[in-house]
């Protein structure tokens, strides 16, 4: 999959091209279609002015999340022990997901609940806006935990590797995360 990354990047390269190629022909030819061309001052001082806002997405911190939590989870080695301290260390961080789950369901469930929105719906509120985070948070402590009582993370030092080690692995979809979003957000300026 990986070897696949550099041609999906030229991809996106390539349409972000054609992109501010056809916005500039068609707002010259067609000036009252609304389309805006990229290629104009008003395009250039967008592009220019608000890059690093268009790609501060929730996205871009919902991945690096996901890529700690799964560095956490493949380095905790969870999945691979069948000894009796790797059956307790499961069973420790099951537990934890229990009460985590339990934790995250009082402070959504009850009526006035602090998660819920101000009208008391579920969906928009504050959880529905960070379930992501809350998930990814979940597994990510219950997989340093299996590690910690495991044996497989013995000093902070570990702990801390196994989330650059996700990261690390995660480094491959960055550049596509950026011309991605360069490219999406290019699209929703030129078109009306």
């Amino acid at each position: 999959m990986k070897k696949l990354f550099p041609y999906i990047a030229l991809a996106l390269a390539l349409a972000q091209l054609l992109l501010i190629l056809t916005s500039w022909v068609w707002s010259a030819a067609m000036p009252l279609s609304g389309v805006r061309s990229m290629l104009s001052s008003e395009g250039i001082r967008w592009y220019l002015g608000h890059f690093a806002e268009l790609m501060a997405s929730p996205f871009l911190v919902w991945l690096l999340l996901g890529a700690m939590a799964y560095g956490a989870v493949v380095r905790c080695r969870s999945l691979q022990g069948n000894s009796y301290r790797s059956s307790r260390a499961r069973l420790i961080s099951m537990v934890f997901l229990v009460i985590y789950v339990g934790v995250v369901l009082l402070l959504t469930v009850s009526p006035h609940a602090v998660l819920l929105s101000a009208s008391g719906l579920l969906w928009p509120s504050p959880f529905s806006a960070s379930l992501v985070p809350i998930t990814v948070f979940g597994i990510l402590m219950a997989a340093i935990l299996y590690g910690v009582v495991a044996g497989t993370f013995q000093t902070l030092s570990e702990v801390y590797d196994s989330l650059v080690y996700g990261l690390r692995q995660c480094a491959p979809l960055l550049p596509i995360y950026v011309l991605f979003m360069q490219l999406f957000e290019s699209f929703r300026f030129v078109l009306p």
